[in-house]
């Protein structure tokens, strides 16, 4: 699957906790997202910093950054969830991410390992 279809497929599913995700949908999906946000923190933290040097109470845009990165992190956990369907997981292994160090490796270990091959409890393969 390519960028673009991997893309689709994964903005087609935003809402969605249920089904299995490729590797190729996981990995373009996080990239855009990790993309973008650096590129919308990157233009509130210079709207902040302007509004500071003006003296301006910025408090404000530091709730709608914080509200920004929480919609950033609901829609990487989507797909996520998904991936580790493909490998017949549970999407709930995602909380190893709250163990910073080994979680973290563990999980990332899991989303680069291949799916399952043949149909699971979670659903058909995913188009590739």
């Amino acid at each position: 699957m390519g960028p673009g279809a991997a893309i689709k497929s994964a903005s087609s599913n935003l809402t969605n906790f249920s089904g299995r995700a490729t590797r190729s949908e996981f990995w373009w999906w996080y990239l855009l997202m990790f993309v973008t946000s650096i590129i919308v923190m990157g233009v509130v933290g210079a709207a902040l910093g302007a509004l500071a040097s003006d003296g301006v109470n910025w408090a404000g845009l530091g709730v709608w950054l914080f509200l920004i990165g929480i919609i950033f992190q609901l829609l990487i956990i989507g797909v996520g969830c998904r991936r580790l369907h493909d490998r017949g997981l549970s999407g709930w292994f995602q909380l190893l991410l709250l163990f910073s160090g080994i979680g973290t490796i563990i999980l990332l270990i899991l989303w680069l390992l291949p799916g399952s091959h043949g149909d699971n409890t979670y659903g058909a393969v995913p188009a590739a």
